[in-house]
């Protein structure tokens, strides 16, 4: 089938955690294992509402805060220092912004209620006509109903989508509702995978 579109994930693929370490200084503080502070913040019962829309982001922080008890000007620097080492993905960009012009373009993102404004202010997210929050649709991946949804907002079929996500559950869901699913391991090896699908 001819391709349309591409779809990707945000956190984890096009924006990546490049630096570890201002996470890693709490992780250590705090006596929270390697990955631990993220485990905390994203995996949390509150953050999981959070993602259906069901809880808002300061919700979130402030269980992390109870969590780890946490002063409020503390909470503040973590949070602050928790997105420090978050980069965006310049070189996928870069694919992305020249294939753009032949295919659909579409972020689909796990993200809380206030991710839009986040989205609103990266420019290089400009170049994308569409970005699905399951926060605003109260609805998350892996569940086929986003996936379906995505379908409907930019108006391919799934076996014309490709599908870019860092979590294996998530490309399988896409690939059973008959998108072409790519799991990003690293951005080399998405890129020549691409390139295999898309050309």
């Amino acid at each position: 089938m001819q391709i349309k579109a591409l779809i990707f994930d945000f956190g984890g693929v096009l924006m990546r955690t490049v630096d570890q370490t201002p996470r890693r200084h709490w992780e250590i503080s705090y006596g929270l294992p390697k990955l631990g502070l993220a485990k905390l913040v994203f995996d949390n019962p509150v953050a999981m509402q959070a993602t259906i829309g069901d809880a808002q982001s300061s919700d979130v922080w402030d269980y992390v805060g109870l969590e780890l008890g946490l002063s409020n000007s503390e909470l503040i620097d973590l949070e602050s220092d928790f997105w420090k080492g978050d980069k965006i993905n310049i070189e996928l960009m870069d694919y992305i912004g020249t294939h753009g012009v032949t295919y659909r373009t579409c972020i689909l993102s796990n993200a809380w209620p206030n991710a839009r404004n986040l989205f609103n202010s990266i420019t290089e997210l400009k170049l994308f006509e569409e970005i699905i929050v399951s926060a605003e649709v109260g609805i998350a991946k892996p569940d086929s109903r986003i996936f379906l949804h995505a379908c409907d907002q930019i108006g391919v079929d799934a076996s014309n989508i490709v599908f870019v996500d860092d979590m294996v559950e998530n490309v399988n869901a896409a690939i059973d509702i008959g998108m072409h699913g790519i799991l990003f391991e690293n951005t080399e090896q998405t890129l020549t995978d691409l390139h295999k699908i898309v050309g």
